[in-house]
């Protein structure tokens, strides 16, 4: 498996490539919070069948490019950074690519079909249906998920700039990420502000000195 960096959209983009250089190409796209090494079973299948599975750390993740400014993360501009992925790897601008996306990657992956339905040849979506026709468009989607999950659903205490990040940096990334990945409720996820989700960070000093 090949590892590299493609600059293209003002960023450096990490992507993990394996499979014939002239094969069809599989863009792999992760959701949250993971890498391209969620693909890792996939890409040496795909490859061992002569497609040319490429799969990159979205912007902001992994060894790609993060800026800081929130306005650099919208739709647009992940879009922007899949069509440099896109030309670096291919012949020509006319060729075309399957799209395999996974929970956030799955919402790109339509976003992608729906700005340059010019790149793409087929579309493998996962976990996130199509949803892009809102009842009242003057609503923010940040609105109506938080009328109808509440102001503790995830994605609503992320748009609250430093106080997830507090709570992130006191834990660790990896009692963080286990958490995450390991959630196994039912429903959608929900971080209380007033009950730690991610656990007693004295509670790893606690099990090493247990042994």
């Amino acid at each position: 498996m090949e590892h590299r960096k493609v600059r293209g959209n003002g960023i450096d983009i990490h992507v993990a490539i394996q499979g014939p250089s002239d094969g069809p190409i599989v863009l792999l796209l992760h959701g949250f919070p993971e890498l391209w090494y969620s693909w890792r079973h996939q890409i040496p299948g795909l490859a061992a069948r002569g497609y040319r599975a490429v799969a990159p750390d979205l912007r902001g993740y992994g060894d790609s490019d993060a800026p800081a400014e929130i306005s650099s993360y919208t739709c647009f501009n992940i879009v922007g950074d899949l069509i440099a992925v896109i030309s670096a790897l291919t012949a020509s601008e006319d060729e075309k690519v399957f799209v395999v996306g996974h929970d956030w990657g799955a919402l790109i992956a339509w976003y992608l079909c729906l700005f340059r339905p010019d790149r793409v040849k087929a579309l493998v979506n996962l976990s996130v249906p199509f949803s892009f026709r809102p009842t009242d468009p003057s609503v923010k989607p940040v609105d109506r998920m938080r009328a109808f999950y509440g102001d503790d659903y995830y994605i609503c205490r992320f748009q609250e700039f430093g106080d997830v990040e507090a709570e992130i940096a006191e834990v660790g990334t990896e009692r963080v990420m286990k958490r995450l990945l390991t959630y196994r409720t039912p429903g959608p996820v929900i971080i209380p502000k007033d009950k730690s989700f991610f656990g007693d960070p004295k509670a790893k000093l606690y099990h090493s000195r247990l042994g």
